[in-house]
């Protein structure tokens, strides 16, 4: 796991200048706090910082071919590598080195740009073709490592992280309304959007290529499930989907640096311990949470799971101060915000864990994958509420309107009702109405149709969807968009703060691949959520990790300290006129937003977290008030 960084005149091929490139490297050594490494060819220049996990000798970057004319930079791990090299190998292909990079330079130079199908793995890379005069750069199909660039005066500039582009200019970066207005719709902002106006970010499995004085960004990921032909049983899944984590597990576990799992008290992490076991280790596992004070607390619960399988457990306790005076440094590190509340105790237990570790498992995946979420169950059922008599919809949706609280159960009843599918979905993932997120703008400041902009990101999706049934489209969508630009992102850039590398078993290209396939009764079935992956772990954990319910602690605390703490540092952000966001945002509207919450009217606190975070963000990027 590293930092990459670049920059390319690929219009007037001019050369670049080696201080800019060592000034985008510095602010990558965090990520990668073992190794620097510079490669320069003219107009092209490349930057390095490494976090040594495997081949630790051998594992320089940037990495080249023995001929030199295939140079790269890559952030991530592949996990099939050694089958890989041995395949190379017996097309003639010699290696230097024990590293998965040196698989991807060869994998290049016999495959060209489709080696990225032959990768399992997560990744952000750079490759220069010194012959063609080529560079692509790519991001991996689940999106789990992270690539920003942007594209000025016919000059590329890219990196792991925002702050090596911005780096390379002195002015002050602007706010794109449009992102800002989806960030608000969202919690996150959609690749290939920013809310640094100019500055993008692939979108998972994409590719940017520049070639003869110009560029392109076309995805290079294009797998389209198509149903199980006899769909297959319970049986069946329930072996295979157990194998193929017995697999993944196994191929994730290849490092030459300590290693650990952080867990929950719940089953998706309990089984990932369960199957590292499988591997005859006792692991350490990291757990954070805010203690007795809360009832939905995990410490107890994970502690206990990891008791079962004889793991050395060290948990990591926060509290309300803590959380609120860390805040401004984790968005700091974030560089474009995410309004979920897990993002502080990700920061903390990844510190933690770097304290032992350098690599740890993280159970992420099944919830989107076979359907844990409450949404998932309105867009499975979805169908039954469309084919209702509309007089008897309308009664129905009267009367839950009227529900003080209720906005997920008000937001479903309005999205599931959308005729066209890419709209619907569009609507289920926003935690607000439309309307509402644009009349908390000034006016002037939004652009016609900004809230619609993420249909267009994703209109090369729906054809490789049209085969999935209602909710396996959505859930297509959810592991290739708000994934990867939420939760992901966010586990990526709190884990390299602390020079940690996070992997995610239940991500590996063949587990997805395979799920995607199934349809939605081995998911939701009669109200179940998560129900083969649930079947899976009870015939492996004992039944007291299975049954326990699922818990939102973070949610909880976060609705609890605005809802009874109206002098606190958060809530001043919105009651004060003075506060950065309101150059964007209508002061009455916002405040009107938190008067609600607070009379229990509407249940606002994701909105009202997401404009937090984005005060406390324009105050770490250094924004003036006009």
């Amino acid at each position: 796991m590293c930092g990459i960084c670049g920059q390319y005149n690929f219009k007037d091929r001019t050369p670049v200048i080696r201080e800019d490139i060592e000034r985008m490297t510095k602010t990558l050594v965090h990520r990668g706090p073992d190794d620097e490494g510079y490669y320069f060819s003219g107009p092209l220049g490349f930057g390095f910082r490494r976090l040594s996990i495997i081949d630790l000798q051998g594992g320089h970057q940037p990495m080249s071919d023995r001929e030199e004319l295939v140079w790269i930079v890559f952030n991530g791990e592949i996990y099939n590598f050694p089958e890989l090299r041995k395949e190379l190998e017996s097309f003639g292909h010699i290696f230097r080195t024990r590293s998965d990079t040196e698989v991807i330079i060869h994998g290049y130079k016999q495959w060209g740009a489709d080696v990225l199908n032959h990768l399992n793995g997560m990744f952000g890379l750079a490759i220069w073709d010194e012959k063609k005069k080529k560079l692509l750069i790519a991001r991996d199909p689940m999106g789990i490592k992270l690539v920003y660039y942007k594209i000025e005066s016919g000059c590329v500039y890219f990196g792991s992280e925002i702050r090596a582009v911005l780096t390379t200019k002195d002015e002050k970066p602007e706010v794109d309304p449009v992102a800002l207005n989806l960030f608000l719709r969202y919690r996150y902002t959609p690749a290939p959007l920013t809310l640094f106006k100019g500055v993008k970010k692939l979108a998972a499995g994409n590719m940017l290529t520049f070639e003869k004085g110009s560029s392109r960004v076309e995805r290079w990921y294009k797998y389209k499930p198509t149903p199980f032909s006899p769909m297959k049983t319970d049986k069946q899944v329930k072996e295979e989907l157990l194998e193929l984590y017995k697999r993944s597990v196994k191929r994730q576990l290849i490092s030459d640096v300590p290693f650990g799992i952080l867990l929950s008290g719940g089953m998706d992490s309990g089984l990932l311990l369960g199957l590292m076991g499988l591997q005859g280790d006792s692991w350490p596992t990291y757990t954070v949470g805010y203690g007795k004070s809360f009832k939905d607390d995990e410490l107890a619960d994970a502690a206990k799971t990891a008791e079962i399988f004889s793991a050395h457990h060290v948990p990591v306790e926060l509290d309300r101060e803590t959380f609120e005076t860390t805040l401004p440094k984790i968005v700091s590190y974030l560089e474009e915000p995410v309004a979920t509340s897990s993002i502080v105790p990700m920061y903390f237990v990844c510190e933690r864990a770097r304290q032992d570790v350098k690599v740890a498992l993280i159970g992420q995946g099944p919830d989107e994958l076979f359907g844990g979420y409450t949404r998932h169950l309105g867009v499975r059922y979805g169908t039954y509420w469309r084919n209702l008599p509309q007089w008897l919809k309308n009664t129905l949706s009267a009367a839950i309107n009227y529900l003080p609280r209720n906005e997920a159960l008000k937001r479903g009843v309005y999205s599931l009702n959308v005729p066209d599918r890419m709209k619907r979905y569009q609507h289920v993932f926003s935690i607000l109405p439309g309307e509402i997120i644009d009349s908390l703008f000034h006016e002037e400041i939004l652009p016609t149709g900004s809230g619609d902009k993420v249909l267009e990101f994703w209109s090369d999706l729906e054809f490789l969807m049209e085969d999935t049934d209602e909710l396996g489209g959505f859930q297509f969508l959810e592991i290739r968009s708000s994934l990867p630009d939420e939760l992901l992102m966010f586990g990526d850039k709190l884990s390299m703060a602390h020079g940690l590398e996070v992997r995610v078993p239940y991500l590996d290209k063949e587990v997805v691949e395979y799920v995607e396939r199934l349809n939605a009764h081995f998911k939701v079935r009669n109200g179940s959520r998560k129900l083969l992956h649930r079947k899976v772990c009870h015939d492996f954990l004992p039944k007291e990790i299975v049954n326990r319910k699922k818990r939102g602690f973070a949610t909880n605390v976060v609705d609890d300290w605005f809802h009874n703490s109206m002098s606190s540092k958060m809530n001043s952000f919105l009651l004060d006129s003075s506060s950065l966001m309101f150059q964007f945002l209508r002061p009455k509207a916002v405040q009107r937003l938190l008067k609600d919450h607070i009379s229990n009217k509407n249940d606002n606190y994701k909105i009202l977290f997401s404009l937090v975070v984005f005060e406390e963000w324009l105050r770490s990027i250094g924004v003036s008030q006009k």
